[in-house]
C-alpha cells in the first residue's frame, strides 16, 4: 500500500504536525525543523522531543522527513554565504536527528552565475563540511530534484550524480524525486513512455534504490519550462494518469510520497489531494 502524506506546519510544536497529518488521513509526514526562511531558530528542547516522539509513536511511527530551510545554498560562490549555509545545515542535521527522524531533504543549491560544474563541486564539498561538523546526523540526506529555475543546480540526473560521486558521504546520500520539478526540468513523466525512460535514466546514473522520498505535485507549467509552480493533483500539465502510474509502481511501493500542493486556507485541500491519490491505488 502506498504511503501517502503531506508537508505540515510545526506551528504550536513539532507534535502538532502529526495531529494535522492525522486530520487529513496521511500516512507520511514532512516538516521543517525551524522557520524555513531564517538562519537560526529556537533550540529543540527535551520537552519538544518527548512531545513529538510520543505523538509519533502513538500513531505507529509512520515515515517522517525534514525539509531543510530555503536560505541554505551550499553551492554559493560567496564564501561567507557558503559558510553560513554550512553552519545552518549542520544545525538542521542535529535538529533532525534529535527528533529521531532519519531523513532530511536538501535543495542542491544555486550557482549564482558561476560555473555550474564548480557549483556542483562546492555543494559536495560544503555538504561534507556540514555533515562532518554535526554531532548528530540523520541516516539519509536526500538531494531534491529541481526544476532548474534561475541558477538552481540539480535539474538533471547527471548533476545530482556528480554531486553524490564527489561527496565523501555518498553512502548516506539519496534522492528526493519531485514530480513537478522533474517535469519542469524536461523529463516528460506525463505518459508511460516518458516515465519509463525517466526512471531508466535515473537508475543508470544514480540508482532507483537511492530514491528514498517522492514529492507528488502536479505542475502548472509545461514540460521543460524550468519554472517551479506546483498544482493540485490532476489539475496541472502532468495529469491524473501519471500519478496513477506512480502510486502503483512497485519500484516505489515502500517509498513515502509527500504532497506539497497549494494549501489554500486550511487542511481541506491536503485532505482532497491525499484522498484522490489513495483512490488511484489498485485495490484501494
Amino acid at each position: 500500500m502506498a504511503l501517502i502524506g503531506a508537508h505540515m506546519s510545526i506551528v504550536g510544536g513539532y507534535h502538532r504536525a502529526i495531529e494535522r497529518l492525522i486530520r487529513v488521513n496521511g500516512d507520511a509526514l514532512q516538516i521543517f525543523c525551524k522557520n524555513q526562511r531564517r538562519w537560526d531558530g529556537p533550540p529543540v528542547t527535551p520537552e519538544d522531543v518527548i512531545a513529538f516522539r510520543s505523538a509519533w509513536q502513538d500513531q505507529g511511527l509512520f515515515p517522517v522527513a525534514v525539509h531543510a530551510g530555503y536560505l541554505i545554498n551550499l553551492a554559493s560562490p560567496d564564501a561567507n554565504l557558503a559558510d553560513l549555509s554550512v553552519r545552518a545545515f549542520s544545525d538542521e542535521l542535529e535538529r533532525t536527528a534529535s527528533l529521531g527522524i532519519s531523513v532530511i531533504v536538501l535543495h542542491p543549491g544555486a550557482h549564482r552565475g558561476s560555473d555550474p560544474r564548480e557549483a556542483q563541486r562546492r555543494t559536495a564539498y560544503n555538504l561534507d563540511r556540514a555533515i562532518s561538523a554535526a554531532s548528530l546526523r540523520p541516516l539519509w540526506v536526500l538531494l531534491e530534484t529541481t526544476a532548474g529555475q534561475g541558477t538552481s543546480i540539480g535539474a538533471t540526473f547527471e548533476e545530482l550524480a556528480d554531486i553524490m560521486e564527489k561527496s565523501a558521504y555518498s553512502h548516506c546520500l539519496g534522492i528526493c524525486f519531485d514530480t513537478a520539478h522533474v517535469f519542469a526540468a524536461g523529463y516528460d513523466i506525463s505518459n508511460s513512455y516518458g516515465y519509463e525512460n525517466t526512471l531508466k535514466r535515473l537508475d543508470d546514473l544514480v540508482g532507483l534504490d537511492r530514491v528514498r522520498l517522492l514529492h507528488l505535485n502536479d505542475s502548472r507549467t509545461d514540460c521543460g519550462s524550468r519554472i517551479d509552480r506546483h498544482e493540485h493533483i490532476g489539475k496541472g500539465r502532468i495529469g491524473l494518469e501519471a500519478f496513477r502510474r506512480i502510486v502503483n509502481d512497485p519500484t516505489f511501493a515502500k517509498v513515502p510520497m509527500i504532497i506539497e500542493t497549494p494549501k489554500g486556507g486550511g487542511l481541506e485541500r491536503d485532505r482532497e489531494n491525499i484522498s484522490l491519490l489513495k483512490s488511484l491505488v489498485k485495490g484501494s
